[in-house]
């Protein structure tokens, strides 16, 4: 294994423990929501809070969206049952609720909470996922909330648009399953469920419940899973025009089970992972081991692996919640032994 080419540069504490981390529209910030209703923003040079929202529900998700005339732009966090938007290019420094220039309501109750939003590529939609298992999409030029027929038998705490697919996405939930949708029909286009897989080494105490999940630009899904593990799928690729031999499919097909599989990457859940390439996955578990894998062979030659590249322990974030690699900066967010929120900076060095 290599040696890990980043080092720990700084680690910043917040009063309650950090739910979720969102990479800015402009490169030089990030943003990090919290289990007590705050969403900081913070310089990525200078690691200073600049903005800052307060007095929400607890906080889940953030998305930011492109803006090419302000600074921050617009940005909308999950919230509860609701997803809120906000626009962060105001002379306040401190915004609260009644800052919101849109609020909608997308659980059926207060225990209906959104776990995940995401956007798509051209920023015209979101996608949303619920406790109640159900998941769905935000055309955000109407305001039409389309929910999906076919919903998780228990939580879904993970959804995903698929890069180049204008209709379909991807959720995983804590029964085990992956659902593939056709969002403007509804349907479910195809589905693996993880449950039947079993542990490669044995005997896991955990569930196969879908924790985390990722989708690389060129269509290889991630999943990653409470019990160790991590499953990939690689029947989705885009391959470049020199080495492809299929022409494009009539839908994505990341969920066939001969193009894809299981890697046990770390002792406890996998609670967040990010593709940093086509083929480069960071995995980070719980308690904060994170590892980058490289993906290799292809489901043809019947060689498809996952190695370890290198793996780094967290210093200060006891248990991880979030991660997010932007630049040359890793950054991992959840909580300190005693509960307070933390955030790890590590920075890459320059060879």
């Amino acid at each position: 294994m290599e040696e890990t080419p980043y080092t720990h540069r700084r680690t910043l504490q917040t009063p309650a423990p950090i739910s979720c981390l969102a990479d800015g529209s402009s490169s030089d910030h990030f943003f990090a929501g919290s289990d007590d209703g705050s969403v900081r923003i913070y310089n990525q040079e200078t690691l200073k809070v600049v903005k800052a929202i307060r007095g929400l529900g607890e906080v889940s998700s953030i998305v930011c969206m492109p803006h090419n005339a302000g600074h921050f732009g617009d940005i909308w966090v999950a919230s509860d049952r609701h997803a809120l938007r906000f626009t962060m290019d105001t002379e306040k420094m401190i915004l609260a609720k009644d800052d919101v220039t849109l609020a909608l309501e997308l659980g059926a109750d207060d225990d209906d909470v959104v776990n995940e939003l995401s956007r798509n590529q051209k920023s015209s939609q979101l996608a949303f996922c619920l406790d109640s298992g159900t998941v769905g999409v935000v055309d955000l030029s109407t305001k039409l909330v389309t929910r999906m027929r076919t919903s998780h038998g228990n939580i879904c705490g993970t959804v995903k648009f698929i890069p180049d697919r204008t209709n379909e996405l991807i959720s995983g939930g804590y029964d085990s399953s992956v659902l593939h949708h056709d969002f403007n029909q509804r349907t479910v286009l195809s589905r693996f469920d993880l449950g039947t897989s079993p542990p490669s080494s044995g005997v896991s105490m955990s569930p196969p419940f879908i924790l985390s999940s990722a989708v690389s630009p060129s269509g290889i899904f991630a999943a990653g899973i409470a019990d160790g593990r991590v499953w990939i799928g690689t029947g989705g690729e885009k391959m470049s025009v020199s080495t492809s031999i299929k022409k494009k499919r009539r839908k994505w097909e990341g969920l066939k089970q001969d193009e894809g599989f299981t890697a046990d990457v770390g002792h406890g859940p996998i609670a967040a992972l990010t593709f940093i390439g086509p083929r480069t996955l960071l995995t980070s578990t719980l308690l904060g081991s994170v590892t980058l894998h490289e993906i290799g062979g292809s489901a043809v030659d019947g060689n498809l692996n996952m190695s370890a590249k290198w793996t780094k322990a967290t210093t200060d974030v006891n248990k991880v919640n979030a991660l997010l690699a932007t630049g040359s900066l890793i950054i991992i967010g959840g909580l300190s032994l005693s509960g307070g929120g933390m955030i790890e900076i590590w920075e890459k060095v320059l060879s």
